[in-house]
């Protein structure tokens, strides 16, 4: 009798989903199971007709899409052509990850479940929907869904007889072997690898931009620093139209990477190769973006995550390096479905970063085995950032807007956000810096027709893709663009507020503020989007206007979604029930669309 396998297929936007997809691998390694592992793109989806058994990860991103590295897998298997019973062969199972305040919360998960089903495919237990705002986290459902797959998969592709799984003290494999290198001869340049100059930029080839400019566009006195970065792009061959986002994949701190070195006892100047070892889950080519051979220090300032949270991942593979009695006991009980609690109390709700957990376990980090760096710590994920310019009126040039994270929890140290804090850092008048990027194309798609107005409520930073918009616009000739804009007070957090006046005063766009702490009451864009009810039904109801959201996921879409529904009831007579159908038939036909984050 053979030996079972299972083939793990994820599609990540964050590298949750992948973490999550590599637990259920290291799960199937303890099983004695054959495990391969792609993300959802790199796996040649025509095999998937003559796979047994499957696992799929995958999160849902934006307005319920696809992940980046799911996309060509999800138009494949929704042609239509596909008959309907050519998966008849397989047993499969979908976990689902999300966040339960989005609208279309596990879109993905379920639609994919629906698919495989519709191709004929056994599910093996019903699709899991784990959410990120459960007050345990996403684990609150993966760790009962994962026995419950366990027991069910076991039962069907049982271990031969003799073979008995590995024990939870058991270290798995590492992924990659250092190997230090005495001298290089050759001292290499620390730089990504070299750009195709045939390729347009992307994750693994992002094009070094120059910052030209990096201010403060809030007033010194007021609590949030907010910038308006200024990148070149000449010579990138980059093209975007409003409602695309750039994406910047960080540096860790000079400060973290040194600590990080020292709590680890390794050379920052010392070269390394790596090479994957056989044992490890799935294909594990070295990681595309780490030149070989590799210097200690590029690699935890532009590769290794650090500065996160860590997952309980982590605690499960530090706890197998733990020699000293309490150390071992605190990291097991972290890492065990009981101590879920204590975990999110000492790790989440802080948000306690890798390198604190490391220096926390003193006795534990020196035991660290340096081949498991890989497997311990995840990889830096790009960041996106609505890009709030056109190209029609800064030629070669992209601009975004970026709220500096700084805040604080119990922990003495100020939490920062790793991205915005290092982007915040760049001065372009202490000699040229540059910051790798790409650009993708985002959620919001505007009208080509040049009399169809646009209503655009974006508060906050949530007014860049709209700035991109009306550049864009007024450059083509389209001068229909209404936008409510919000934000704290008129004197400090007013962004963009001359170029507005300017294109207000010369008739290409209509501007209402609201401004929420200038006076007593509170006053919000919902609050402007009611008082503007007949204009914008006019807009809506005579003259085909698109709507459009962006901003903060948390009250304001639902807020300015009421508003407009209000709006319906007031200006065409609605219901409440018509009003929703009338919102829901808009967003079907692109008529109202929003980008919104948590």
């Amino acid at each position: 009798m053979s030996i079972p396998t299972l083939l793990v297929l994820y599609g990540s936007q964050t590298g949750t989903a992948q973490d999550t997809a590599e637990r259920v691998g290291r799960q199937a390694q303890r099983r004695r199971m054959g495990v391969r592992m792609h993300a959802l793109d790199t796996y040649n989806v025509a095999n998937l007709i003559s796979e047994s058994l499957v696992v799929f990860v995958c999160s849902t991103t934006g307005q319920g899409d696809p992940p980046d590295n799911m996309k060509n897998f999800w138009r494949f298997l929704f042609r239509k052509s596909l008959p309907a019973g050519s998966l008849c062969r397989l047993d499969y199972a979908v976990l689902g990850l999300g966040d339960s305040s989005y609208a279309k919360f596990n879109f993905v998960a379920k639609k994919l479940h629906k698919r495989l089903q519709q191709l004929g495919a056994s599910a093996l237990l019903p699709v899991g929907l784990a959410d990120d705002q459960h007050e345990l986290g996403p684990d609150a459902v993966i760790d009962p869904w994962l026995v419950l797959f366990w027991q069910k998969t076991l039962s069907l592709y049982p271990l031969p007889a003799g073979v008995s799984p590995l024990g939870d003290q058991d270290p798995l494999p590492p992924r990659y072997v250092f190997h230090f290198l005495d001298e290089i001869t050759e001292k290499l340049a620390e730089q990504p690898l070299p750009p195709d100059d045939h390729a347009l930029p992307s994750s693994t080839h992002p094009f070094p931009a120059r910052v030209v400019s990096n201010q403060r566009v809030t007033d010194p006195s007021h609590f949030q620093d907010v910038r308006h970065i200024e990148f070149d792009i000449t010579g990138s061959k980059i093209q975007y139209s409003a409602g695309d986002v750039v994406m910047i994949r960080p540096c860790n701190s000079p400060e973290d990477v040194e600590h990080f070195c020292q709590l680890l006892r390794l050379d920052p100047d010392r070269y390394f190769t790596l090479t994957p070892t056989d044992g490890s889950t799935g294909v594990s080519p070295v990681p595309v973006r780490l030149p070989q051979p590799c210097a200690v220090r590029y690699l935890v300032e532009r590769y290794l995550d650090v500065a996160a949270v860590p997952r309980r991942s982590f605690f499960e593979l530090l706890a197998s390096f733990a020699t000293d009695e309490m150390e071992r006991g605190k990291l097991a009980e972290l890492s065990s479905p009981q101590g879920q609690d204590e975990l999110h109390s000492y790790c989440n709700r802080p948000r306690r970063m890798a390198l604190e957990v490391l220096a926390d376990f003193p006795h534990t980090t020196a035991e660290l085995n340096v081949n498991y760096l890989l497997d311990l710590i995840p990889e830096i994920q790009p960041r996106s950032f609505s890009i709030a310019s056109s190209l029609l009126a800064h030629h070669n040039r992209i601009q975004i807007l970026v709220a500096v994270v700084k805040y604080k929890t119990r922990l003495h140290k100020a939490r920062k956000g790793l991205c915005s804090s290092w982007l915040a850092s760049l001065d372009p008048s202490q000699g040229e810096v540059c910051v790798p990027l790409w650009v993708k194309k985002g959620g919001l798609k505007f009208p080509q027709d040049p009399h169809t107005p646009v209503i655009m409520v974006g508060p906050g930073t949530g007014v860049a893709p709209f700035r991109a918009a009306i550049q864009e616009r007024i450059a083509q000739g389209k001068t229909a663009n209404l936008l409510f804009f919000g934000c704290r007070s008129e004197t400090k957090d007013f962004y963009c507020r001359t170029e507005w006046e300017e294109k207000v005063q010369a008739g290409h766009m209509t501007l209402f503020t609201a401004f929420s702490r200038d006076q007593e009451d509170k006053i919000y864009v919902q609050h402007r989007v009611k008082e503007q009810a007949k204009l914008l039904w006019d807009m809506i109801a005579n003259r085909n206007a698109v709507f459009y959201i962006a901003g903060n996921a948390k009250q304001m879409p639902a807020a300015v979604c009421d508003a407009l529904k209000e709006v319906f009831k007031q200006e065409g007579g609605m219901t409440e029930s018509q009003a929703q159908e009338m919102l829901n038939s808009m967003e079907k036909t692109g008529l109202f669309q929003s980008e919104t984050w948590s």
